[in-house]
């Protein structure tokens, strides 16, 4: 009977791939052999979260897992060299025809086991999110941001070892990274190689454990990094800090950081990419005989030139006034929409004063 690789990790099978990844790591902290040694089904257990992470932990053999339910290599569901099931199998998901299928069935090459080995050593990346105020996305400025994140040992400097012991070759695998089995197929035995649960493809293990991290080279921490917000970076953008992601497994290669930018509406302005466009009032003797105001823009204070005779909803550029062009010296423009206050109710002598204006008109 195949094995509930879900049960096993605890996970119900719509988990995410964060979440496998979690319970995978939970337990194989709590069911690592250096914390229960000389117990057979400790280690047992141990061996079991392994194999099923080696399986669900890899998109394309969950794929092939989740659709024949079979962990002994043969995807047409029958023993041995049987054809038990074949009517329902579908080659069409395998792009590259029956090579793609004796590499997710059966563990491919030893290429495939290297892949696997530098997923399970490298830490994961993290995206995090911070809001920024529109006037830092004008000037930019460095920002400390601080999260949640696996981060080197401090006690073992990353390696797992106990300070004073060192690595040693793996026992179970005598160093390969890789358990080798043979199963069989409809194509007869067939040789798989899956990542060594002791070492997790590595090919040494702690002599001695370290105490604080239990062998894993990392604790989980608060982190603080700096980040450099640049001037003209628009709201939804991505920062991309490389290595400051979770640290990698016993000196694994660390992951990156992304920090996602969120930056606040004002509500003076409205942003088109690089642009901005405002509005401003003035009164009907200001747009027909002309004249000069101040109007905020994202730089402070600017003087705008209105020219006489002009009309409701015109639209004036100030040049070079908009946000920023992200790592140029470029700026966009600022497109000022003029509205024109027509006045409800008029003194007596502002009426006589349009009466005249009227006849002369």
């Amino acid at each position: 009977m195949a094995k509930d690789y879900y049960s096993i990790l605890g996970v119900s099978k719509s988990a995410s791939e964060a979440e496998i990844k979690a319970a995978y790591r939970k337990l194989s902290k709590e069911l690592h052999p250096d914390k229960h040694k000389g117990d057979k089904q400790k280690e047992d257990q141990f061996k079991q979260v392994n194999e099923a992470y080696e399986v669900l932990g890899d998109p394309k053999k969950k794929q092939a897992y989740d659709q024949f339910g079979s962990t002994n290599g043969n995807p047409f569901g029958g023993g041995g060299g049987g054809f038990g099931g074949f009517d329902g199998f579908d080659a069409s998901q395998f792009s590259g025809g029956f090579s793609d299928i004796f590499e997710s069935f059966f563990g491919g090459a030893s290429s495939g086991a290297g892949r696997a080995r530098e997923r399970d050593l490298s830490g994961r990346d993290i995206e995090i999110q911070i809001v920024i105020p529109l006037k830092t996305a004008v000037t930019g400025e460095d920002r400390d941001v601080k999260f949640q994140a696996e981060v080197v040992c401090s006690t073992c400097d990353g390696s797992g070892n106990e300070p004073g012991s060192k690595q040693i070759t793996c026992p179970e695998c005598s160093g390969t990274g890789q358990i080798v089995r043979r199963v069989n197929s409809l194509f007869g035995t067939i040789q798989q190689s899956s990542i060594c649960p002791k070492c997790r493809g590595s090919g040494k293990v702690p002599e001695k454990a370290c105490h604080t991290c239990h062998g894993e080279g990392r604790v989980s921490k608060q982190k603080t990094v700096k980040v450099h917000i640049p001037a003209g970076i628009s709201d939804g953008q991505a920062l991309r800090i490389t290595g400051q992601g979770e640290a990698g497994r016993q000196g694994g290669k660390a992951g990156d950081l992304y920090v996602r930018i969120r930056v606040e509406a004002d509500p003076r302005f409205e942003r088109m990419d690089d642009d901005i466009r405002s509005s401003v009032t003035i009164s009907v003797v200001d747009a027909i005989l002309g004249t000069s105001i101040d109007v905020p823009t994202v730089h402070g204070e600017v003087s705008l030139t209105i020219p006489a005779g002009t009309q409701p909803d015109q639209i004036l550029r100030m040049k070079s006034k908009g946000m920023p062009v992200l790592n140029t010296s470029r700026h966009g423009d600022h497109y000022v929409t003029v509205k024109v206050e027509i006045p409800t109710k008029l003194s007596k002598k502002e009426k006589e004063l349009m009466e005249e204006w009227r006849k002369v008109r």
